[in-house]
């Protein structure tokens, strides 16, 4: 029962995911489900709109501190916790990667309400987003079974991949919540400043061509941390490596789709459509990945 109600809320919520998610055996397409559904809880908590940021925080360290105590024996009657805790014992997954994931959504309730840009360089946002994704990776592998350690840093070098992608399509998105992810070095190098991406400069004769370099800089960042990807599918268990592929296909055609509108993300979100992501997906069941 714990595990239908993370798939429900995967497969409505997981734009992405879910796909990538069918390709796996039962058992471990359950636990990404429940995994997905103990961070998509998290975030709203850590997004919640109205309540007090300390207030936010509480809520998210009774969140991590539940998981804990399941975890520890103690009986719950929430589902997502339920099965949460079933998944760490069953694939082992490190207990303190939950908490890394918890800690990850709550990481901008530092920062006020203005648009601002908090990472001064590159190595700063790789922190963020370390917490905010490569954690996901690394929770993924163990559930995907691997032998080989190096597979722990590409890992996390492919969620780095997965993460700059995600910045770079919601560029506007963030900017418009008050939120500038791109560092602050890389803004400085292509002449344009976190200013330019404030709300009255976006609904007013924003100039999207100004950013095309700055973007693409960042793309091409991506790229290189998508050949850590390519690296991983054959480390992991043979019957995840379909799943992994798939999402790592539907996330760098994202990347490339981005590109092909020459990195024009302010006119509309950038997306790929359902028939686009099923067709990575067929690919993905039909193909044999060493």
């Amino acid at each position: 029962m714990a595990y239908t109600v993370c798939r429900g809320i995967a497969r409505s919520q997981a734009k992405n995911f879910y796909y990538a998610f069918l390709a796996l055996p039962k058992e471990k397409r359950n636990a990404l489900c429940a995994v997905y559904a103990f961070m998509r809880h998290a975030d709203d908590l850590a997004d919640e709109p109205g309540i007090p940021l300390e207030r936010r925080r509480a809520q998210l360290d009774a969140w991590t501190d539940a998981l804990g105590c399941a975890i520890s024996g103690q009986p719950t009657d929430d589902p997502v916790i339920m099965a949460v805790a079933d998944t760490q014992q069953r694939f082992n997954v490190p207990q303190e990667l939950f908490e890394q994931l918890v800690y990850g959504t709550g990481i901008d309730l530092q920062f006020g309400a203005e648009v601002i840009a908090p990472y001064k360089d590159f190595d700063e946002l790789y922190r963020y987003c370390y917490f905010v994704a490569s954690v996901v990776g690394l929770v993924c592998i163990h559930i995907f079974g691997y032998k080989d350690p190096g597979a722990e840093l590409l890992a996390e070098k492919t969620g780095i991949a997965f993460q700059l992608t995600n910045i770079i399509r919601d560029v506007k998105e963030d900017a418009l919540n008050g939120r500038v992810y791109l560092p602050l070095q890389d803004l400085e190098r292509f002449g344009r400043s976190a200013e330019e991406l404030g709300k009255q400069h976006l609904s007013n004769g924003f100039d999207a061509a100004g950013f095309r370099a700055l973007l693409e800089f960042e793309a091409d960042r991506a790229r290189e941390y998508y050949r850590a990807a390519e690296e991983l599918i054959p480390l992991i268990d043979e019957d995840s490596r379909p799943a992994l592929w798939t999402l790592i296909t539907i996330y760098r055609r994202l990347l490339e789709k981005i590109a092909a509108r020459h990195y024009n993300v302010f006119a509309e979100k950038v997306r790929l459509t359902a028939p686009e992501k099923l067709g990575v997906l067929s690919r993905g069941l039909t193909r044999v990945i060493f």
